[in-house]
C-alpha cells in the first residue's frame, strides 16, 4: 500500500468528541475502518507524538507542543517537521519512510489527503517487525558479528552522504549539553550525588576544552556533518536482513549536527553499557576500517563523546520519573543512576598499548584478536587492525572479494603493512590501545611492529601463534565470508623466519580458542605488570 494521498481520501464518521480538542482526531485515527487493514489499530504515545499502527502502515502525528528542544506548536511547524523527517530518513530507510500526508476535514469526518481544510500532518511509514530492532535483538542475544559488520558499513556510508557542517557551532552545542546536564543533575540531587555530579561536570568541561583544537581541525577535514543524532539500538531495525537506521532527529539541527564519532558513539555506548563489549568493539573497528588514516585522530575525543552520551541518557531517564510508579519507577531510577555512573567511568584514563598478533594463515590470529580486543585499553577496547581487511580496502574491493595473486606481491604487502602502521600510530597517539593482526612471518615485520609502539611511547606485546599444518588447513577450509583469501595452497606454501625478536612470545594455538585466549591474556597482563614495575 502506497501513500494515501495517491489514492484519494478515506473517510469515516467521527466518534463523539470529549473535552480534549484532539479527541475526535485521535479516535478517528484509532478506528480500523479508516485503513485498508484487518484487525485493530495499535496506538503508541510518546512525549512529542502519537503513532498509529494499522496493518502494514504506521502514521505518526505530532502533538501541538513546545519544549526546550523542539517546537511543534503550529500546524506549519508540524508540516515542516513531517517533511523534514521524510527527507532525512528516506535515503537510509527508503522502504520505511513513504511521505508526509495531510489530514483534512471532510464534513463531519477526516481524511488522509482530500481537498478539505488541512487540520494536521502525519508522517506515513511502512510498518516493520517491532521485534527486529537492535535493542530487542540484543535482549535475545542475537547481535552476531556479521550483523555488526554490516552495521559499521551502513553507518559509515550514511556519514559519507551526510551534509558538511562547520565545527564551531557543533562545539557550542556540546557546551550547551554540558550546561543542561549540570542543571538537570543539580535539580535531582537526591538521585545524583552532588559532589559526583560536580566532578563529572568539571572533568567533562576540561576534556572538551582540551579537545577544542582537535574538533575544529576535524571540521576542516570534513568530519563534522548533519548526522542521525539519535543512533541508539532502538532506532536501528533489521529489515530484509540488513540493519536500517530510522527516526533520525528532524526537529533540531543542533542535536543532529556534530562530529561523526559523536554520532557513532551513541550506538557504541548503548552496546557497551549492555555488556555487549565484543559488539561495541567490533562496531568501532569495523567503522574505522571503512575510512582513511585521518579518521583515527578523532579517537582522542571518543571517551568524552561516550561519556556525554551516557550522561544525556541518565538525564533523559530521570526526566521520566514523575510519570512512573511501582516497578517501572524503580527500574528507571536504577537505569538513570547506572548511566550516570557509566558516564563518570568512561572518562577514567587507561594506558594505550600495542598488541601484535602474528602467525601463518589458519593459526587463529583473527579469532584471538576479536576476543582480546574488548578487554584491552579504554572503552570500547583496542582498535583491531587487520591486514586482510586493509588490503581489500587498499585495492578498493569488498572485504569478501577475492584478490588476484598479484595483490599479495612484495610491493603490495609492504604498502599494506605501511598503512596499518600509520593507522596504528594515529590510534596509539590518540590514547587508544591497538591490536595489529597480520601474518608478520618475517623478522623485519615483527621488529617493525615493536618500533611502532616505541615511536608512540607505549608498551608492546607480540604474540606469535603456532599450530600444526593439518589444523591450519582445516581452519582455512572451513572459512565462510571471511576477508582472508588464504586457501590450502597458500597454507602449504607459507614459511616463517625463526622467532627471535624482543617482545614476542610464542603460543601454542593448535587447540581450542579458550585456551589460547587464556594464555595470551596472561602474557599481556604480565607485560603490563612488568611495565608498571619499571615505572
Amino acid at each position: 500500500m502506497r501513500a494515501r494521498e495517491k489514492r484519494g481520501p478515506v473517510t469515516a464518521p467521527v466518534p463523539t468528541a470529549s473535552d480534549d480538542p484532539r479527541a475526535a482526531l485521535w479516535a478517528w485515527l484509532a478506528n480500523p475502518r479508516n485503513y485498508e487493514a484487518a484487525g485493530p489499530v495499535r496506538r503508541i504515545d510518546t512525549q512529542g507524538a502519537v503513532v498509529f499502527l494499522a496493518g502494514a502502515d504506521a502514521y505518526k502525528v505530532r502533538r501541538p507542543i513546545r519544549l526546550p528542544f523542539l517546537d511543534y506548536s503550529t500546524l506549519e511547524k508540524r508540516r515542516a517537521a513531517s517533511e523534514a523527517e521524510i527527507a532525512l530518513n528516506r535515503e537510509s530507510a527508503p522502504g520505511i519512510y513513504l511521505g508526509a500526508v495531510p489530514i483534512t476535514r471532510q464534513g463531519e469526518s477526516f481524511a488522509f489527503g482530500g481537498s478539505g481544510e488541512i487540520v494536521e500532518w502525519a508522517t506515513h511509514m511502512r510498518r516493520f517487525d517491532e521485534n527486529a530492532t537492535l535493542d530487542r535483538l540484543a535482549e535475545r542475544g542475537e547481535l552476531g558479528s556479521a550483523l555488526i559488520d554490516d552495521l559499521a558499513k551502513v553507518i559509515h556510508a550514511a556519514h559519507q552522504r551526510a551534509p558538511l557542517r562547520p565545527a564551531a557551532p557543533a562545539i557550542r552545542s556540546l557546551e550547551s549539553w554540558l550546561d543542561q546536564n549540570e542543571a538537570a543533575f543539580a535539580a535531582l540531587s537526591d538521585l545524583f550525588a552532588p559532589e559526583r555530579a560536580a566532578e563529572l561536570t568539571r572533568h567533562a568541561r576540561a576534556e572538551l576544552e582540551a579537545l577544542r583544537p582537535l574538533l575544529l581541525a576535524r571540521g576542516d577535514l570534513g568530519f563534522v556533518r548533519r548526522c542521525h543524532g539519535d543512533l541508539h539500538l532502538r532506532n536501528i531495525a533489521v529489515i530484509d536482513g540488513r540493519p536500517v537506521p530510522f527516526d533520525a532527529i528532524e526537529f533540531d539541527d543542533a542535536i543532529s549536527t556534530g562530529d561523526l564519532l559523536y554520532d557513532l558513539a551513541f550506538a557504541i555506548m548503548d552496546l557497551w553499557e549492555r555488556d555487549l563489549r565484543s559488539q561495541a568493539n567490533r562496531l568501532l573497528s569495523g567503522y574505522l576500517a571503512q575510512g582513511g588514516e585521518d579518521a583515527f585522530s578523532g579517537l582522542a575525543a571518543l571517551p568524552f563523546f561516550l561519556s556525554l552520551r551516557a550522561a544525556i541518557r541518565a538525564k533523559v531517564e530521570a526526566a521520566n520519573l514523575s510519570h512512573l510508579r511501582g516497578d517501572a519507577l524503580a527500574r528507571t531510577i536504577a537505569a538513570a543512576r547506572r548511566y550516570f555512573d557509566f558516564a563518570i567511568r568512561l572518562l577514567n584514563p587507561s594506558p594505550a598499548r600495542l598488541v601484535a598478533i602474528g602467525g601463518l594463515s589458519g593459526a587463529g590470529k583473527s579469532a584471538l584478536a576479536a576476543t582480546l580486543a574488548p578487554a584491552i585499553g579504554r572503552a570500547p577496547g583496542a582498535i583491531w587492525l587487520r591486514s586482510d581487511v586493509e588490503r581489500k580496502h587498499m585495492f578498493g574491493e569488498a572485504e569478501t572479494t577475492r584478490l588476484p595473486d598479484s595483490a599479495y606481491g612484495a610491493e603490495a604487502s609492504r604498502e599494506t603493512y605501511a598503512r596499518l602502521a600509520r593507522k596504528a600510530e594515529r590510534a596509539l597517539r590518540a590514547g587508544c590501545a591497538v591490536i595489529l593482526d597480520a601474518v608478520q612471518s618475517r623478522a623485519f615485520e615483527r621488529e617493525a611492529a615493536a618500533h611502532i609502539a616505541a615511536d608512540a611511547g607505549v608498551d608492546f606485546t607480540g604474540l606469535w601463534l603456532e599450530a600444526p599444518l593439518t589444523e591450519r588447513e582445516r581452519r582455512v577450509g572451513s572459512r565462510v565470508g571471511d576477508a582472508s583469501d588464504a586457501d590450502a595452497r597458500v597454507v602449504a606454501a607459507q614459511r616463517a623466519e625463526p622467532l627471535r625478536e624482543a617482545g614476542w612470545s610464542a603460543l601454542d594455538a593448535g587447540g581450542v580458542l579458550a585456551t589460547t585466549v587464556e594464555e595470551a591474556t596472561a602474557v599481556v597482563a604480565s607485560e603490563a605488570k612488568r611495565s608498571r614495575l619499571e615505572l
